[in-house]
């Protein structure tokens, strides 16, 4: 007797539920089943050449985080490709003209990560950036979760030319769409507790440097430590001499923004001109941090470049 096997495929409604309950593996399938028409949205818009790649692959990091709010789960196809459209239509729109400028990535009108940790696939995307290669990870935890995304300022940042970046951020971002697609079930560190506590750790120092307990601070991070700002490179005293300075002028700095892996601690301040200097500082600053032993051992100040975007 001949004994058949039935094969039951999810329907797109079944996936969408599967992945807003934080399964990873039914995202990796709608993205599986939904590429196709999410590449071809990409190659009538921006034509044949790698930009196709680098569009498709950020729309499926964007579902990955926006997924939590899509609220017609039988629509999920129109709205993979409404991101792929939305994706592609922001880079031509940028003035001058770089490539996909993932600044928009889970970004939105709101904080850069806040729908990630909506919901339990935060602690995924942040596992799979852990397993990359400092090299990779870094240009893609500027370019999609700080302000610091332009190719120049990235390729500033880590001290390599912007030929070096693009080829990151293609390998990065191809490594991850791999893992999507791949299985996500292993025990995460907590992403988001680990934010939290590096994000406290930042308004602490802000805290203590505005009531003259700075040193204390620096006293605890690497005695190897080294800031580079612009052209200024220097060890403890500049470091001191800096926060001194600044304060001295009346500017306060405020925490914004916290990004954060095993290795590698992003803060994004506003700074706070005082009333009779308002232009003495830029508006802001990112302290992007590389940590030896769970300590500060190289900061490098970037003043994120104001972009102008134009219809």
């Amino acid at each position: 007797m001949w004994r058949y096997r039935v094969v039951v495929t999810p329907s797109d409604v079944e996936l969408v539920l599967s992945a807003k309950h934080g399964t990873v593996e039914a995202l990796g399938l709608l993205l599986a089943r939904h590429e196709a028409g999410m590449r071809a949205v990409a190659l009538s818009i921006l034509g044949y050449g790698p930009d196709v790649d680098d569009v498709v692959q950020d729309a499926a990091l964007i579902a990955l985080g926006r997924i939590g709010d899509l609220r017609d789960p039988a629509a999920v196809g129109p709205w993979l490709k409404m991101i792929v459209r939305n994706e592609c239509r922001m880079r031509l729109r940028r003035v001058p003209e770089v490539p996909f400028d993932g600044a928009e990535l889970l970004a939105g009108e709101a904080e850069p990560d806040r729908a990630i940790e909506q919901h339990a696939l935060r602690d995924w995307i942040w596992h799979a950036m852990g397993e990359l290669s400092p090299k990779l990870r870094l240009p893609l935890m500027l370019r999609h979760f700080t302000e610091v995304t332009s190719y120049d300022q990235i390729a500033a940042a880590c001290e390599v030319p912007v030929g070096t970046v693009r080829s990151r951020l293609n390998q990065a971002r191809s490594k991850l769409a791999d893992a999507l697609r791949g299985t996500a079930e292993k025990a995460h560190d907590d992403a988001a507790k680990l934010t939290a506590k590096r994000r406290r750790e930042g308004i602490e120092t802000l805290e203590a440097a505005e009531q003259g307990r700075f040193p204390e601070v620096v006293a605890g991070w690497s005695p190897h430590i080294e800031l580079i700002s612009g052209s200024l490179r220097g060890g403890v005293d500049l470091v001191l001499r800096g926060m001194d300075g600044d304060l001295a002028d009346g500017v306060r700095q405020r925490m914004r923004h916290t990004v954060a892996s095993k290795d590698v601690t992003i803060w994004e301040m506003d700074m706070i001109n005082p009333p009779d200097d308002p232009f003495h500082c830029p508006p802001g600053v990112v302290w992007l941090m590389s940590l030896q032993d769970g300590r500060p051992r190289t900061i490098r100040l970037i003043h994120p470049a104001v972009t102008t975007v134009t219809s």
